[in-house]
């Protein structure tokens, strides 16, 4: 039996593209069976769409105008054949494709017995998790796992489909974020290198971006350039996704800002081809505190002014000129709760949201690997908000190794707090854990962010906002 795996994209009840996607693949490939990744709205990122009965008039009318083209191969789409111009739905995961037996399930079973074993299940991007997966399928069968690649709210589908026959050797790898359609010989076992954590994340963050846009209808995109690592980062990332021609940056300084901030974020764009705006927030701050606020305390309340203020002029330009506003904190800021309501958490979408600081500064050091591009300046600097004279995060946050462990533990590995005390101590870590929880009324309001992680604040934790016991 001639097979081919087509991993394909999909948008979510976009019906007629993924149509398109399906028949084109269909079209393209000599076999006796091609397999698609599951194209159903709930394995598309649906959610209560699945409640739409339109909605699901129209799955099956996907379903049904494939089958009307009676095409002399079988066509398997996640867990759903067609063959002979048939919908055929098992119950217990068994077809038979020329006179073999194929099963299909969306968990993998080592005691299944059939001649190709086919492992339908969309599963989202999570760093660290790829080479896991192949090594966790222990193949008796020759062995397909088919993903999609596409999008869904803030879960990136990368692909990464693979094979393996039944001597548990791989014979198929295929590329992330990209679509590709090839025939797969069991007989031909190949080599598998991984890539670097930094590298996939890399063309995930790129690949999201460029759906985001597409299926949101942005072209161009607007950030705050405040001579940070992280605007540095998401700036070159957006450039990279969209063009650096689509890349607006504004740099907005105030009086507390230094002149190495600007000048290395024009050095930044001069290296990344972006283009620039400054404007000062100096005069809009005295204004206002002229006319509002009345007298100067350098508090609490002139700090998020300033930070507000920011969020009004790219807003304006987001407006403007139709941009999509990229947020650019961290998951370490966001895990402390450093981060303005309605000032800098202001976005539409945040590309490094579930970065922590430590995987900010790696991603950054791997994009700077051929060349700098992001100024070493940017990157050496003791990183700062610049919001009252001579403020460095590290004045009120440990020092960002000892604390994105601290996160990476407690947040996205569930490790007990007394585990994680004997590494830390106890007063620095029940700390830590209780900012996490203060500022949970922050992350709720925060803009789309784009997952990285199994328990990302995006998704995959969900602290109460009211509670009693940090």
């Amino acid at each position: 039996m001639k097979v081919a795996v087509a991993q394909t994209r999909f948008k979510t009840a976009d019906f007629d593209f993924n149509f398109n996607q399906i028949i084109e693949q269909v079209q393209s490939v000599d076999c006796d069976l091609i397999i698609f990744p599951q194209y159903e709205v709930e394995e598309t990122g649906g959610k209560d769409l699945v409640f739409d009965e339109k909605v699901q008039e129209a799955q099956g009318d996907l379903y049904e105008k494939i089958a009307e083209k009676n095409y002399d191969k079988a066509i398997l789409i996640g867990d759903v054949l067609i063959q002979n111009g048939e919908i055929n739905l098992s119950d217990d995961g068994f077809y038979i494709v020329c006179g073999q037996n194929v099963y299909v399930d969306d968990i993998y079973r080592d005691d299944v017995v059939c001649d190709l074993y086919v492992l339908a299940k969309n599963k989202y991007f999570v760093m660290e998790s790829y080479k896991e997966l192949i090594e966790s399928i222990n193949s008796r069968n020759d062995f397909i796992f088919i993903n999609a690649v596409g999008m869904s709210d803030e879960s990136i589908y990368a692909g990464g489909s693979f094979a393996k026959n039944k001597e548990n050797e791989i014979v198929k790898v295929m590329p992330i974020c990209k679509t590709a359609c090839e025939l797969i010989d069991f007989s031909n076992p190949i080599n598998f290198t991984e890539q670097s954590q930094e590298e996939l994340v890399y063309e995930v963050i790129k690949f999201g971006l460029k759906e985001y846009c597409e299926n949101a209808g942005f072209k161009k995109v607007v950030l705050g350039l405040s001579g940070g690592i992280d605007s540095a980062l998401t700036a070159v990332l957006a450039a990279d996704a969209i063009g650096a021609e689509n890349v607006l940056g504004i740099m907005m300084p105030s009086m507390y800002s230094s002149e190495g901030s600007i000048l290395d974020s024009v050095k930044l764009a001069q290296n990344i081809g972006i283009k620039t705006e400054k404007h000062t927030i100096t005069p809009l701050f005295d204004n206002f505190m002229d006319k509002v606020g009345h007298e100067k305390k350098q508090d609490l309340a002139e700090e998020n002014l300033q930070a507000r203020l920011r969020a009004v002029i790219l807003m304006f330009f987001s407006n403007r000129d139709n941009r999509l506003l990229l947020s650019t904190g961290n998951k370490s800021e966001s895990a402390m709760g450093f981060g303005t309501l309605y000032g800098d958490l202001a976005g539409g979408l945040n590309l490094i949201c579930d970065l922590t600081k430590t995987n900010v500064y790696r991603l950054a050091n791997y994009i700077n690997r051929n060349g700098e591009r992001i100024p070493k300046e940017i990157i050496e600097k003791a990183p700062s908000a610049e919001l009252h004279p001579g403020q460095k995060d590290q004045d009120r946050l440990p020092e960002y190794a000892i604390l994105d462990d601290i996160i990476e533990m407690y947040v996205e590995k569930n490790v007990p707090i007394d585990e994680i005390s004997k590494k830390y101590g106890t007063e620095l870590v029940q700390d830590t854990v209780k900012k996490i929880y203060r500022a949970q009324f922050k992350r709720k309001q925060g803009c789309l962010g784009l997952r990285l992680t199994e328990r990302s604040f995006c998704r995959g934790v969900d602290y109460p906002v009211m509670q009693r016991f940090y």
